[in-house]
């Protein structure tokens, strides 16, 4: 009889008193850091003084306005298979202002590299215009390795001829 008397006690409830401290506390403290961090207060060390740098850069540059460096005009042989035998490229690069001479004394870089590039495109590429865009963003992402980051920010295609 002594083991049916323990079986049909009632189990004592365990109190949620503490978990729900707990989770009140931790929503405060939370809350309280995300404010402090957004108001400013409190300064994380993610990315250090150079992350401070380069957006103050950032601001200064576009509150300075834009610069533009023409490229010279390539003329670019596609080969003997292809009906258009050549193509005329022009643009130019729009760089960050105070830059401009660094990326003038690159302008041979940049034009060997943009050679280069049109001459390994396939020439069905060049004839579809959906690929100019993919063709743009393939040209400047290898003028910004060429200048280095954070001195060209676009290139403007002022004229894509082919003949």
């Amino acid at each position: 009889m002594a083991a049916t008397d323990i079986a049909d006690e009632p189990v004592p409830k365990k109190s949620k008193l503490p978990l729900l401290i707990g989770l009140i506390l931790a929503l405060g403290l939370g809350a309280g850091a995300f404010f402090a961090v957004y108001s400013g207060k409190v300064h994380l060390p993610i990315g250090g003084e150079k992350a401070a740098d380069k957006d103050h850069k950032k601001d200064d540059a576009k509150d300075s306005g834009v610069s533009f460096v023409a490229l010279d005009p390539l003329i670019v042989s596609l080969g003997p298979e292809s009906p258009n035998r050549h193509l005329k490229f022009a643009a130019s690069v729009e760089v960050v202002p105070g830059h401009e001479v660094e990326v003038t004394n690159l302008m041979p870089r940049i034009l060997d590299v943009l050679n280069s590039y049109l001459r390994a495109v396939d020439v069905a590429d060049l004839e579809t215009s959906a690929t100019l865009v993919r063709l743009r963003a393939q040209m400047l992402r290898r003028i910004q390795i060429v200048t280095g980051e954070g001195q060209v920010r676009d290139l403007l295609i002022t004229e894509f001829v082919l003949n």
